[in-house]
């Protein structure tokens, strides 16, 4: 499955209306870990550095990209024929149910069946036009929303994103396992709330017993992208949006940036 060859709107047809090089999952076996807020990083980090980006946010029922990238006062539109994704100030094109209902803080309260649906209209129907990257933020679990995009939409790999815990580990385990089955290979994990840094000798203190977390890791074969540390920074980017992130933070995303970019360079989906 590939995508189309030709992104002028007038092209209707969801074959040949986009253009899109690489389209990466980003995906953890359960919530709460920073997955959405590591997806608007990575995502303005690609940026940055001159590619054209898109998000697909698929976590229908908790959506929070708008707000991770300060466009929650936006709208999403369809022209009749298309849906027009949101274009942030950096060029970053986005689309959410957040940006088509007209209250936030309604509940989503859908079968399974329609979300997938809802899914994979928002990568087959909107006009994401000609993109280098388009991250697609998934909810916690291996759900409906997994099964349709590992199913539906011809991705890359996944990112996971996980904390560096026993419990949270065989959480994620059934995530990786079901990547395998579904023959999507995972481009590797991040490894958030990893450590807190002291802030007198730089000493990195662990949070978490993680000889179970390392055992894990070696099991799977995972390529480790990152480790994040647990610091008033992330914890503020995740409550208040993302802006201008530390130099030290940068560094830690264009490694990420880096090793995504090169697998996806490398790997051909028929």
């Amino acid at each position: 499955m590939t995508n189309g060859e030709n992104s002028n709107p007038e092209f209707k047809a969801a074959g040949n209306k986009n253009k899109i090089r690489h389209i990466v999952g980003v995906m953890s076996g359960k919530g709460g870990v920073g997955k959405s807020t590591m997806t608007t990083l990575i995502a303005k980090k690609l940026n940055s550095e001159g590619y054209r980006v898109g998000i697909l946010d698929a976590d229908i029922t908790g959506p929070s990209i708008p707000r991770l990238m300060h466009i929650d006062n936006q709208t999403a539109y369809s022209d009749g024929d298309n849906i027009i994704p949101v274009t942030a100030p950096n060029g970053i094109k986005v689309i959410s149910l957040n940006l088509i209902m007209d209250d936030e803080s309604k509940p989503v309260i859908w079968r399974g069946p329609m979300i997938g649906s809802v899914v994979q209209q928002f990568y087959s129907d909107v006009l994401w036009g000609d993109l280098d990257y388009l991250l697609i933020d998934m909810p916690p679990g291996t759900g409906d929303v997994a099964l349709t995009v590992m199913k539906s939409i011809p991705i890359k790999g996944v990112v996971m994103v996980s904390m560096p815990q026993n419990l949270v580990s065989m959480i994620v385990s059934k995530a990786v396992n079901m990547a395998k089955q579904m023959n999507v290979p995972v481009i590797g994990i991040i490894e958030n709330m990893s450590y807190i840094q002291c802030p007198n000798c730089s000493e990195k203190i662990k949070m978490f017993d993680d000889e179970g977390w390392d055992e894990f890791i070696k099991e799977h074969s995972l390529d480790m992208l990152a480790e994040l540390p647990m610091s008033p920074e992330v914890v503020k980017l995740s409550t208040e949006g993302i802006g201008e992130v530390s130099q030290e933070l940068d560094e830690i995303l264009a490694g990420i940036v880096e090793k995504v970019s090169t697998f996806c360079k490398r790997r051909i989906i028929l």
